[in-house]
């Protein structure tokens, strides 16, 4: 190596340093929380139920009409002149499929199998829309309720704050891969002031929290289909050894990067769900799952703004409090992390092309892995073939997603599928979550810069640890829900200032500029931000 280029290499490594301070903090912070959890486990569950009340009482319809107006947003943009600006001027690094994937794998976690095959039961058996309860309009709206929780809404709030992201570091090539980097932009502040560390140990502590409920649900459910495939017993001493196993797992992928890491493992798993959900569908009830899918996707088209705005003022409102509001703050838990990694992964490409691979690319993909399992177990409800409803109340959502696999055709080899997916969805998705935490814990990264390999498997680690504390104290899937309810409040008002500062960033930079030549020119940021922009042509356009 020259004297130039360890110059380069040496002055990188002082930019780009570990911020120690806000991970001394954190880890701090998750040892209380973890070490909390452990010794007063009756105490938790006594505090969250109340938390959780307190939340969705009091924000419950502020949450439901800021998502809806996000999903307006993200259609304006997509359709209007701003929906063609290039993020950066370099060539997309990574083909379509392997990027759509990536991402894809980052925003849900391997709790989607779980939700998939029976959510549907705690719908029918507690339905919104004021509908009777175990009635057959309660059951017709169970897939269309999937649909909805998992649809366009929910991934439009990843969209939005993706496409800010994407701008702040590609278009404005702003500093700081981190919520802190884009606040400070936005605001003209420092990054490592108060404010500042305040933002992102927010964010590093929320993100802990907002993948517990899918941490703790994957490994429950991987301990009971290895015992009812291999006869070992299901117990905390196995649950921990799967944490143990799967955070293996975890760094091995975030050691390799994402070139070869997170890009093949999404890869595999993309494709393998699809064929998963492809062959369940041709060899289940074929008909009844595709009348259901249907009838499930016409339901959602009539009754769409009614199951976004449903605040049930003459009920108790439990539904939306407990399902609704309760998504709509899990998807906005992940948002900042998923933002995160998708700037990352997603330079060259237009700002439309974002939002719709999330509205129309993860939608479709979500939709129909829904359809598929959850149309199935709906079938064999029906059919009295599995009373999958019973299973449910009686030994848990788990068991009944085990049950349900194993009554498929070659049902030990279903699941031994189901179960290598979700050990590799848990890897990509941590991956993911990981990589964001690192990138924010590491100060000054530019465009096309990674925090280090071992700042990525430094928190890989620390990731596990209050999922373990749950795990020990069996804590109820109220409990794990209330930990994402907690983690998604104080991003609310911190994604709300960052779109407030994005879209005065597009305004000010591209509202004067043609549409028909926005994307040929790279935007030229002048420091005093009162000035006009400049713009140079963009030479690979």
């Amino acid at each position: 190596m020259n004297t130039q280029s360890k110059s380069v290499h040496h002055e990188y490594k002082l930019n780009t340093a570990a911020d120690r301070p806000l991970i001394f903090m954190s880890i701090a912070c998750v040892v209380v929380v973890a070490g909390s959890i452990y010794l007063f486990p009756e105490a938790t569950n006594k505090y969250a139920s109340i938390l959780f009340g307190l939340v969705t009482d009091y924000l419950g319809s502020s949450i439901q009409l800021i998502v809806l107006i996000g999903l307006f947003i993200c259609l304006y943009i997509a359709f209007s002149k701003y929906g063609n600006i290039k993020m950066g001027d370099q060539e997309p690094e990574y083909k379509t499929m392997p990027w759509l994937f990536m991402f894809v794998c980052a925003g849900i976690g391997s709790s989607i199998f779980y939700w998939a095959t029976i959510e549907w039961v705690y719908y029918y058996q507690s339905p919104g829309l004021g509908l009777t309860p175990k009635s057959q309009k309660a059951l017709e709206s169970t897939a269309a309720y999937s649909f909805f929780h998992w649809g366009i809404s929910a991934w439009s709030a990843y969209a939005l704050a993706s496409i800010a992201f994407t701008y702040h570091i590609h278009v404005r090539k702003n500093k700081g891969l981190s919520l802190s980097g884009m606040i400070s932009a936005i605001f003209r502040i420092d990054s490592r002031g108060f404010v500042g560390k305040v933002v992102d140990m927010v964010f590093l502590l929320s993100s802990v929290g907002a993948l517990t409920l899918s941490l703790v649900l994957s490994v429950i459910i991987l301990s009971i289909g290895l015992s009812a495939l291999l006869g070992i017993p299901d117990n905390f001493i196995t649950r921990a050894i799967i944490t143990i196993a799967s955070a293996t797992m975890f760094l091995l992928s975030t050691y390799m990067g994402i070139d070869k890491g997170m890009q093949n493992l999404s890869s595999v798993l993309g494709y393998g769900t699809l064929i998963l959900a492809a062959i369940v569908l041709v060899i289940g009830p074929t008909q009844f799952i595709l009348d259901n899918i249907v009838n499930s996707m016409g339901f959602i088209f009539s009754n769409y703004f009614g199951m976004s705005l449903f605040t049930d003022p003459y009920g108790d409102g439990n539904f939306t409090k407990s399902w609704t509001v309760y998504y709509w703050l899990w998807w906005i838990s992940y948002t900042p992390a998923v933002a995160l990694f998708v700037a990352r992964v997603s330079a060259g490409r237009k700002m439309r092309e974002i939002i719709w691979a999330f509205l129309l690319g993860s939608s479709s993909g979500t939709w129909f892995l829904f359809g598929v399992l959850e149309s199935y177990s709906i079938h064999e409800f029906l059919t009295g073939a599995l009373d999958v409803v019973n299973i449910v109340n009686e030994k848990g959502g788990e068991a009944a997603l085990v049950a349900t696999f194993l009554h498929l055709p070659l049902g030990k080899v279903f699941l031994a599928v189901l179960l290598f997916l979700m050990i590799v969805m848990l890897a990509s998705h941590v991956d993911a979550v990981a990589y964001a935490m690192a990138a924010t814990s590491t100060r000054n990264l530019s465009e096309g810069q990674d925090p280090s390999r071992g700042m990525k498997l430094f928190w890989c680690i620390l990731l596990t640890l209050i999922p373990l504390a749950m795990l020990y104290i069996n804590a109820p899937l109220s409990v794990l829900k209330t930990s994402v309810v907690l983690s998604g409040l104080p991003f609310l008002l911190i994604l709300l200032i960052i779109m407030f500062g994005f879209i005065r960033w597009l305004i000010n930079d591209y509202s004067r500029v043609p549409s028909h030549t926005i994307d040929t020119y790279v935007l030229c940021i002048d420091d005093n931000e009162e000035r006009e922009p400049s713009f140079k042509p963009n030479i690979k356009g």
